[in-house]
């Protein structure tokens, strides 16, 4: 199915206009941190916009997508893998804008390179108060990457068959933001834990992607 990209493409652009797998397929990759945040929370401030950028290109015949490695520093997020994104700006028309432009700043994608194909189901994220939206698009070339070190430590190329495969997902202990050990759902892949808002976000994809098999 991967090797036949074109074809797949196109089905993907079709089933992303249907109902989506939606919070059941999120849900299945959440980490007891999140509920656990969820439950701590007594007020809500109005949720910050974002975007991220779910980009699916061809590398040696297979289809891939790209992710980062946050670098250590004193916030919610550090070192933790994510897609390109980040918060939405008064420039940005709408979402889909700030994944492009987000995307663009972080790793060097060209927005006039990429072919929108949808979007999946918001996810909030309560250590940071976003809301984000999952922008899915396709380039026919793998980009030609430059990073913005201050944002990102690493970039990780990984094949889409990768997050299907059931031996990469697992559990892992990570340290929490609280210092507590605490064990999460995740993937594991180049020998990276993609846990968090990334993994309930692969999830409802890989949900997606496997409706679309025969």
């Amino acid at each position: 199915m991967m090797n036949n990209y074109s074809d797949f493409i196109e089905l993907l652009r079709n089933k992303l206009k249907y109902p989506l797998p939606g919070m059941q397929a999120q849900f299945l990759m959440e980490p007891i941190t999140r509920k656990i945040e969820l439950k701590k929370q007594t007020y809500k401030a109005h949720p910050k916009e974002s975007s991220i950028l779910i980009l699916l290109y061809p590398k040696n015949h297979k289809l891939c997508t790209v992710m980062i490695k946050r670098p250590e520093y004193d916030g919610v997020h550090s070192g933790q893998i994510a897609f390109p994104g980040g918060r939405k700006e008064k420039e940005d028309t709408d979402l889909i804008d700030t994944a492009l432009r987000e995307s663009f700043e972080e790793v060097g994608i060209k927005p006039d390179s990429v072919d929108i194909l949808g979007s999946i189901s918001e996810l909030y994220i309560p250590p940071s108060n976003f809301n984000v939206l999952p922008v899915i698009g396709f380039s026919k070339e793998r980009p030609k990457f430059r990073i913005d070190k201050i944002e990102v430590a690493k970039v990780l190329e990984i094949e889409i068959n990768e997050f299907l495969n059931s031996g990469n997902i697992q559990e892992k202990k990570i340290l929490s933001r609280r210092n507590m050990r605490l064990n999460v759902p995740c993937y594991y892949i180049q020998n990276e834990i993609i846990w968090g808002a990334s993994a309930m976000i692969l999830s409802e994809f890989c949900e997606i992607i496997k409706q679309l098999e025969p």
